[in-house]
């Protein structure tokens, strides 16, 4: 991320949990403006979501934004639609090199406004595996008891 400041709007907490993030990239998303609307009042899901190259072009999936009540002319739009994620060129590049290698994923893990703009973080990762998962809370569970008995 850049040292602007910036606003979180959004956080995808489960890829931490079921990925393992080796590098993360900022980007910018395509937007309509009651979409802008409705991210600015928190409306947003990212959870599902996954981030995936169609022809040079890296698009968003599964990324719910629900349709801005306060709008009156409101175009039919599915709020799960596919978005285009804007990013340099040497940058898409270097990313789909990236994703040709098996079992690597783009997660979106940050959502939030650096200015006025709305800015996503994607990480590349790869999923873990169960017994990864399980090892990873042990050791969570370990430490806290350490940390426990320390304070005494």
């Amino acid at each position: 991320m850049s040292d602007k400041t910036y606003k979180l709007i959004a956080q995808n907490k489960k890829a931490f949990h079921n990925y393992t993030l080796t590098e993360k990239l900022e980007v910018g998303i395509a937007l309509l403006g009651h979409e802008v609307k409705s991210i600015r009042q928190g409306r947003i899901h990212i959870r599902e979501s996954f981030a995936r190259v169609i022809k040079d072009e890296l698009w968003l999936f599964n990324c719910h934004i629900p349709p801005y009540e306060q709008a009156h002319r409101i175009v039919k739009l599915d709020p799960v639609r596919n978005r285009k994620l804007l990013l340099h060129k040497r940058q898409l590049k270097k990313w789909i090199g990236k994703t040709q290698e098996k079992g690597l994923t783009l997660i979106p893990t940050k959502l939030y406004f650096s200015g006025s703009k709305v800015k996503l973080e994607i990480g590349l990762g790869a999923a873990k595996k169960i017994h990864d998962k399980r090892a990873k809370l042990k050791e969570k569970a370990s430490n806290r008891d350490i940390q426990r008995h320390l304070k005494r």
